[in-house]
């Protein structure tokens, strides 16, 4: 059976696939990254496990993959199939497309953003499907986005388009990763919940989910923490939106797992936000942590539907 090998690589293990030509999910696996050793060994964790679902393929579907896509999250140039940055995985310019390629006999390799290509995913068959142009918004350890138009996503002039996380919400606020100050991934993102919770609760080992309970349980504490990340994404998403005129807001990642308890303050935030901008539908996102091998299977399919037609 003809199939291609998607990869999502991530901080703790890398979530993989492989997916049949018609877009089936023939098999599915993850691989968990031991003690952190360097760069150098995360690649290699990579490209071993790439390896290792080309023999899985040969042996269980009667041929090995003809391609691969991988997500890998930081900074992406997928033109040339290089790596750039990751503060998460500690590397630097990897040629990941070269590496793999060479790696599994000189098959076609794409290389996408991690949130991009789970973005592709809900756009192509996910919550974006049929919309348009939507937003897909990830609200995980960080805050990216991914700008959608018809069946693609647009990556901008130097492939950093829809890093929404970075726009400053709380100026002169919590330090960012990136090294600004006030950026709604600093003040609205699972880790800066957690954050947050951790303090006005008291509890050292808290996180986003636990203060999400306790907004259930009707914990003032909580909700004050809850609403104060809600504001701030509220007015991070109108900037958004007042740039882009999306038709639809996609949410997903840790802080949707909330489901009502994020969508509803959140929709109403928004909605008492816009003046002029059309409001557009705010909705979970559909493919959950599936999204980002579904993605990478469409980037590798991509590739050989490319080279078929042309």
């Amino acid at each position: 059976m003809r199939h291609v090998i998607a990869l999502d690589a991530g901080a703790t293990g890398t979530k993989a696939a492989l997916v049949g030509l018609d877009g089936a999910l023939l098999y599915e696996t993850r691989r968990a990254i031991g003690p952190y050793q360097g760069p150098a060994a995360v690649v290699e964790s990579i490209l071993g496990f790439a390896k290792d679902l080309r023999v899985h393929g040969q042996t269980h579907f009667g041929m090995a993959a003809e391609a691969v896509g991988v997500a890998v999250p930081g900074i992406v140039d997928a033109e040339r199939g290089v790596a750039v940055h990751s503060a998460d995985l500690g590397w630097r310019n990897v040629p990941l497309r070269g590496l793999l390629g060479h790696r599994l006999g000189r098959i076609p390799v794409a290389l996408g953003h991690d949130v991009r290509t789970r973005g592709l995913a809900e756009g192509r068959v996910g919550a974006g499907r049929g919309t348009g142009r939507f937003l897909f918004v990830s609200l995980g350890t960080g805050i990216a986005g991914a700008i959608g138009m018809d069946d693609g996503i647009e990556a901008g002039a130097h492939g950093c388009a829809g890093e929404i996380g970075h726009i400053v919400v709380r100026p002169g606020g919590p330090v960012c990763r990136c090294g600004g100050r006030g950026c709604l991934e600093a003040v609205a993102s699972a880790v800066a919940v957690g954050r947050a919770w951790a303090t006005a609760g008291g509890e050292r080992t808290a996180d986003a989910a636990d203060c999400a309970r306790a907004v259930e349980a009707g914990d003032e504490a909580a909700s004050g923490v809850w609403r104060a990340a809600v504001d701030a994404l509220a007015d991070g998403l109108v900037t958004a939106l007042t740039v882009l005129d999306p038709r639809t807001l996609v949410i997903g990642g840790a802080l949707a797992e909330a489901g009502d308890t994020l969508f509803t303050p959140l929709r109403t935030a928004v909605a008492e936000r816009v003046s002029f901008q059309k409001l557009p539908a705010i909705v979970p996102a559909a493919l959950g942590d599936a999204a980002g091998c579904v993605g990478a299977g469409l980037l590798a399919r991509d590739l050989l539907a490319a080279a078929a037609a042309g």
